[in-house]
């Protein structure tokens, strides 16, 4: 009985958890986790259009790899007591000094697609920013989420067809528009040109197979409607309910020929915030400055655009120099710790945007997978905060950084 005692005083049992898989997720400690289990969980042609970009992939490495470059210059014996992560974006207090950026054809990864980031962006009171190339529409995630909504658009050939966009848009209540500037052409994304990748997936003998070998996935996918770019699929201008490849339908819809014009016919007719999204420049930061838009995303597409194209945060602290104050700088691209968000903010960001992290956890888990995703991100923002010696957002200054020689 005294040797019971003793290991009852140590040890306390678990109650079991007879799923591999649930017990692989409540394991996972960190994005790159979530990242392995969605690997393991997707078909290899899905996972590869989530994970992949543009060429060699080095930009997509550098982008992530970057932050390495970065030490942190902690403080010590503060009173860290209490912490708080609020920040203020376009004049209204978010919780957290981040967005949920926009991710094209979510429901690849999960059935519920952009649904489930919609109402995990408004269970953490944080702005959702839907995608053009969604796989569920501007209508819907209207309906399940009374949060903050903004929209990334593309500057479209047919501008009549934007302008009923923007109308459902202002008719749902969305509040700003992203426009995606770095894609005059489809970046050539050599991962999903060897899968032959289309949207929806089609079937072949390797599709099947693939199928067999990730049964979750696929039992979730054959039970729902197919998948469309759901934002454009009754439209007879677009082609949202066919099976094409991307770089087909990109270079058929959207206008290579747009240039800072085209920012200003969408100032006038949008009439509300405006960012630029695909800022890789430091001048071009400045003539957005000069121009009056609301903010700008600095950002290279997560890499799947132009390879050779410069980490997000390496330009944040020169562009912040340049444009002081005139415009919200939002840091977009290779964020996969909270720690990597306290970086961005010591050199300027006033915000980040958060891409494959939440899409890791959406392939992982569907929704609670979303949920986990910031929830990891939100706790080690915290534990930086707290490590670094500060209690606010505004209390992360430069001087808590240095470039790391």
């Amino acid at each position: 009985m005294g040797i019971f005692r003793n290991l009852q005083s140590v040890i306390r049992f678990r109650k079991p958890e007879f799923s591999r898989s649930r017990r692989r997720f409540d394991r996972a400690a960190n994005i790159d986790d979530l990242r392995a289990i969605a690997q393991r969980r997707l078909p290899g042609g899905i996972f590869d259009y989530i994970d992949g970009a543009a060429q060699d992939e080095w930009s997509a490495r550098n982008n992530v790899a970057a932050y390495s470059r970065i030490e942190l210059r902690p403080r010590i014996l503060r009173d860290v007591s209490v912490i708080d992560t609020s920040t203020m974006l376009l004049e209204k207090k978010t919780p957290l000094p981040f967005i949920l950026a926009p991710t094209g054809f979510s429901r690849i990864a999960h059935s519920q697609g952009e649904l489930a980031v919609a109402r995990t962006a408004d269970k953490f009171g944080l702005v959702y920013c839907h995608s053009t190339l969604a796989t569920r529409s501007i209508e819907e995630v209207a309906a399940v989420s009374s949060g903050e909504q903004w929209f990334q658009v593309y500057m479209w050939r047919d501008r009549g067809m934007l302008r009923d966009i923007l109308q459902r848009l202002r008719a749902c209540g969305y509040t700003a528009l992203a426009l995606t500037v770095d894609t005059a052409v489809l970046g050539r994304r050599e991962r999903d040109v060897r899968r032959g990748f289309t949207l929806p997936p089609k079937i072949g003998l390797d599709t099947i197979v693939d199928g067999i070998r990730h049964p979750s996935w696929t039992w979730d996918f054959i039970r729902n409607e197919p998948i469309t770019f759901a934002n454009v699929a009754t439209d007879s201008r677009g082609s949202g309910g066919s099976a094409v490849s991307l770089s087909t339908y990109i270079n058929e819809q959207f206008d290579p020929s747009i240039t800072w014009d085209a920012v200003e016919w969408l100032q006038a007719e949008w009439n509300g915030p405006l960012f630029i999204k695909g800022i890789q420049d430091t001048q071009d930061a400045v003539i957005a400055a000069k121009m009056g838009v609301a903010g700008i995303m600095v950002s290279n597409h997560g890499g799947r655009q132009l390879d050779g194209s410069p980490a997000p945060i390496d330009l944040i602290e020169p562009i912040a120099q340049l444009v002081q104050g005139q415009l919200t700088i939002i840091c977009e691209g290779g964020i996969r710790r909270g720690s990597d968000i306290f970086k961005a903010l010591a050199l300027g960001a006033d915000i980040c945007a958060i891409g494959r992290a939440h899409f890791y956890g959406l392939g992982a888990a569907g929704e609670q997978g979303v949920v986990r995703a910031i929830e990891m991100l939100q706790d080690e923002l915290t534990r930086t905060m707290a490590l670094s010696g500060v209690r606010t957002i505004s209390e992360i200054t430069r001087d808590l950084v240095r470039t790391a020689r």
